[in-house]
């Protein structure tokens, strides 16, 4: 199913109208009779036209989301019939991949990346996917929708590799790997039935903005504020961890079920809010023991608190409904099954984002490797 053909024309409208007006201003950028259309932005009014979800802060498998159906964007520049264009990064595992012969990298490749969407699949509820394209060409936008899918390992062949990578199919796609980004591309085949949309430039777009400015029509756009509006929490052990070897605690944590002391139960788990997270902005998370709303990425929302001594925990009551969600849905862990780093960076995942909706709602997803790392230069120096 496609998914621009199922939308009503005044979406589709709207959406189109969106394309032309920042494609006139491509002369701000570039001389080139090529529209410029940044990624970002497609993205941007790809969400904005259709009301979809925009997921692709979070660099999972997929941009947006509507309904079920997961989205992943692209916009290139025409050269051709095809195009071959990144789908994923597996840069925490470039050392590995460089080690592998040619059929094992192929494979390992499908691995990590079936498992990803896999992962998406749970985390959002997805059922079916699309790739939504835009092909810019002199003055015109072609846009065309084709499959999302799995790479099926069973029909994989024509494998070539190189030293600067490898090429290989399955029985519907064509995929190539390089090892210098450690970068998945795939092939694009632009169809003769696209949708094409025509794009006037603007000869002087910088007439247009500064009237717009000097209206006051622009103005200063929201920003999400780090440690206001959204914070980060690792799922891994901060004290257990190195920056080049993080860990998983065996027994708190996710892991918390395993601890002694006590007979615990399975689902008994919590997601670590380091000390820092407090001393740098203590004003995000309701008060120890005060229950809050947890909206899951599929919508779901759980009650939650912060819990435990130095409010050192994320949990929710009942508490094996963050274990039923988090461990079994989305990581597929089984009853007495250890999470992990490696699981996590299969997943391409080592952390959460917490969005602060209000006081009394919080919204939770995942967010990629390295992700809380680099919320720390957000902290204040001691």
């Amino acid at each position: 199913m496609k998914f621009i053909t199922s939308q009503s024309d005044s979406l589709r409208d709207i959406y189109f109208n969106y394309l032309r007006a920042i494609c006139s201003l491509s002369k701000l950028f570039s001389d080139s009779e090529i529209p410029y259309l940044y990624y970002r932005v497609s993205e941007n009014i790809f969400c904005k036209s259709f009301n979809a979800e925009n997921l692709s802060r979070d660099d999972l498998a997929y941009d947006a989301k509507k309904d079920n159906m997961g989205i992943g964007l692209k916009t290139f520049t025409e050269k051709g019939k095809y195009a071959s264009e990144k789908i994923a990064e597996f840069n925490a595992f470039s050392k590995e991949l460089r080690n592998l012969n040619s059929e094992e990298l192929v494979l390992r490749l499908t691995e990590l990346r079936n498992e990803r969407i896999k992962f998406a699949n749970r985390t959002y509820g997805i059922e079916k996917a699309i790739y939504h394209c835009i092909a810019r060409k002199e003055r015109i936008l072609k846009i065309f929708e084709t499959n999302y899918e799995l790479i099926d390992k069973n029909t994989i062949k024509n494998i070539k590799s190189s030293n600067a990578g490898i090429q290989f199919k399955d029985g519907k796609n064509e995929y190539a790997f390089n090892f210098s980004k450690s970068t998945l591309f795939k092939k694009f085949e632009i169809p003769i039935t696209s949708i094409n949309l025509p794009i006037e430039i603007l000869e002087d777009p910088y007439e247009l903005i500064l009237t717009l400015f000097e209206k006051g029509a622009i103005k200063q756009p929201a920003l999400e504020i780090p440690g206001k509006d959204f914070i980060v929490l690792p799922l891994y052990s901060l004290r257990e961890s190195k920056k080049s070897n993080k860990i998983v605690s065996e027994k708190s944590g996710l892991n918390q079920w395993n601890a002694g002391g006590r007979k615990r139960d399975v689902g008994e788990v919590y997601i670590p809010i380091p000390v820092q997270i407090h001393k740098n902005f203590s004003d995000f998370l309701p008060s120890r023991d005060k229950s809050f709303n947890l909206h899951l990425p599929t919508g779901k929302i759980l009650s939650a608190k912060v819990c435990q001594e130095n409010s050192k925990a994320l949990m929710t009551n009942p508490n094996n409904a963050l274990s039923d969600w988090l461990l079994r849905k989305v990581l597929e862990l089984k009853e007495g099954q250890l999470l992990t780093y490696k699981r996590l960076k299969l997943l391409g995942i080592d952390s959460i984002r917490l969005v602060k909706m209000d006081n009394n709602n919080f919204k939770i997803d995942f967010a990629k490797i390295d992700s809380y790392d680099n919320f720390q230069k957000y902290f204040i120096a001691e």
